[in-house]
């Protein structure tokens, strides 16, 4: 196991993952003129705006590996700072019509040991307890934990949700090359399934197989565009086809990027059983208890498909009560969240209230 010595040494090259998963745009927006604050209205009533997708970073925690946050190398962004950007982050929320964001860190911390990991996160949860405290109207947070040690982990979730108010907690799609389907990973979700919080899954920028990273080079960012929805897709498919899912069915599980790829393709994984009975033991559809695509609508989603074909597609596979906007903030995939439901064909007017914030608020124990 990695300990701090270790992970000082290589920091620059593990760390340079940060910004990967957090979704790797390096140029920061410049701060705008004040704004009135936008006031989103579903047929003439006001309706409140849950980000779910929003990433932040804790200096304390990443001077614990040597990292400086706002520094150029590794790269990451002075803008995920909760105490020197905040303004700048609330007067972007403004601008778009995000009430709340749920804030989450994406885990840098799954190679280190017991001891450091245990630090990381409780300096991380703390100060993100402040955060909130500070703009209790504006911003939840999810908690971070040491998956790669599952028993801290659910202990970190506990301690999260109990003593700091956190409202579930961010993890990576996969935990050093380990899927997080695997029974290690057990009492985790037992903890995650008994307080009965949401999970939001975020992809690892390492976290696809082996020789992907290598056909991702070149042109087009695919490392990100294709990675990390892949990763997702992974994820989520293992979560089903391991029967994690059917052992702790009161899971809430909430995908970034719209689950990646998976809901486009669902009906491919139905069949795949069927034309490979000898891959799925046990059954129909192997182990698990019913067919595949029908896990996908007990899962949530962000709405980071981009276009209105994208989004109204996503809510017929995974139903549109299962939906939540996602901006991936501060990184500069989307400024227009809120209009991408407001103008998506088919959804009704009960359906967009239940996506840009009612679902959320239902998921975070948002008050209305």
């Amino acid at each position: 196991m990695t300990t701090r010595r270790d992970f000082l040494g290589t920091a620059a090259g593990a760390l340079a993952g940060i910004v990967f998963v957090g979704c790797d745009l390096l140029a920061a927006a410049p701060a705008s003129a004040q704004t009135p604050r936008r006031q989103v209205v579903v047929n003439g009533k006001r309706v409140k705006v849950v980000d779910v997708h929003a990433h932040c970073a804790v200096a304390e925690a990443l001077a614990l590996v040597g990292v400086t946050l706002g520094a150029p190398t590794p790269a990451t962004r002075p803008d995920l700072s909760m105490v020197t950007h905040v303004s700048e982050r609330i007067r972007a929320m403004d601008e778009q019509g995000i009430d709340v964001e749920a804030l989450s860190i994406n885990p840098y911390w799954y190679k280190t040991e017991r001891d450091l990991a245990r630090q990381i996160c409780k300096i991380q949860n703390e100060k993100l307890a402040e955060a909130c405290a500070a703009n209790p109207e504006r911003f939840v947070a999810f908690a971070t934990v040491a998956l790669q040690h599952p028993e801290l982990a659910a202990e970190q979730l506990e301690e999260g949700v109990k003593k700091y108010g956190l409202r579930g907690a961010a993890i990576g799609g996969s935990v050093n090359g380990e899927e997080i389907s695997d029974p290690k990973f057990h009492p985790f979700w037992a903890k995650a399934e008994q307080l009965g919080v949401v999970i939001f899954i975020h992809p690892q920028g390492s976290g696809v197989a082996a020789e992907i990273p290598k056909r991702l080079k070149g042109n087009g960012f695919l490392d990100n565009v294709i990675g990390n929805p892949l990763e997702t897709t992974i994820a989520l498919s293992h979560l089903i086809f391991e029967g994690t899912l059917d052992k702790f069915p009161g899971l809430k599980i909430c995908a970034a990027h719209a689950g990646g790829y998976l809901p486009s393709y669902a009906a491919r994984g139905d069949l795949g059983c069927l034309t490979q009975p000898a891959r799925c033991p046990g059954g129909t559809h192997g182990p698990i208890k019913k067919k595949p695509s029908e896990y996908l609508k007990q899962m949530y989603y962000d709405t980071m498909v981009f276009t209105p074909e994208g989004l109204r597609h996503l809510a017929a596979e995974v139903g549109p009560g299962q939906l939540v906007v996602g901006t991936d903030f501060p990184y500069p995939w989307t400024k227009t969240a809120v209009d991408h439901v407001l103008g998506t064909p088919g959804l009704s007017d009960e359906h967009k209230v239940a996506i840009l914030g009612g679902t959320a608020m239902k998921l975070l124990g948002i008050n209305a």
